[in-house]
């Protein structure tokens, strides 16, 4: 099955991913990740990125998704794949479509907001060891400091306020139209995030039938 996963900044994607990828036995693939790759291995799309990167552009549509049906094409995506954090535009989405990048299935995770923005402003990270706290549901033994190393439990720039408001306002008005243009193509199943990741990760595997 090859999968998009779709959801606001916050809502949980990043792991559902991962227990997709588990109990599928199919790669995630992270656009950043597989850019990064191909840049360090000088493939042909690499090679293009890396000077789109090099000269201070962004890397456009056509080689970010020449890098990944380079991808695509190896061996452990032979029963699906799972893309997490691309297409993030309905232009990115169409160019996948016209590059024959077949897609089964689309899968939201839909989270509203006001959790969105307790969930990520209430976050804590460890400066030293990267654990991760919330000060209302899983906070530190002693405030701002980390239970496993004793560093600094921090809220990341990403994390403050002002920044997931900014950042949710990018997703609607840039990533969720992608929701009408797979909707019109019979592909979207919306999963509604709940109170636990576990909770939503049963809801998660029933709708791609694992």
């Amino acid at each position: 099955m090859n999968l998009i996963l779709l959801g606001a900044p916050g809502a949980g994607k990043g792991t559902q991913a991962e227990v997709i990828s588990s109990n599928l036995n199919i790669p995630q693939i992270s656009t950043g990740n597989i850019l990064r790759e191909a840049v360090k291995n000088g493939t042909e799309y690499g090679l293009k990125a890396k000077a789109a990167m090099d000269a201070g552009d962004l890397v456009s549509d056509d080689v970010v998704i020449g890098i990944l049906k380079d991808r695509i094409a190896r061996d452990d995506c032979k029963n699906g794949f799972i893309l997490d954090g691309f297409p993030r535009t309905v232009p990115q989405a169409e160019a996948l479509d016209n590059m024959g990048v077949q897609i089964d299935k689309v899968l939201e995770i839909h989270v509203e907001d006001e959790t969105i923005k307790s969930r990520l402003s209430g976050r804590r990270v460890c400066e030293d060891c990267g654990a991760t706290y919330h000060i209302e549901f899983n906070p530190t033994k002693t405030e701002g400091k980390c239970d496993k190393c004793g560093g600094n439990a921090v809220q990341r720039k990403d994390d403050a306020p002002e920044t997931v408001i900014e950042r949710l306002k990018t997703y609607h008005e840039k990533t969720a139209p992608l929701k009408d243009y797979y909707e019109k193509q019979g592909k979207l199943e919306t999963v509604v995030g709940q109170d636990t990741v576990e909770a939503t990760s049963k809801l998660v595997l029933k709708a791609v039938g694992a």
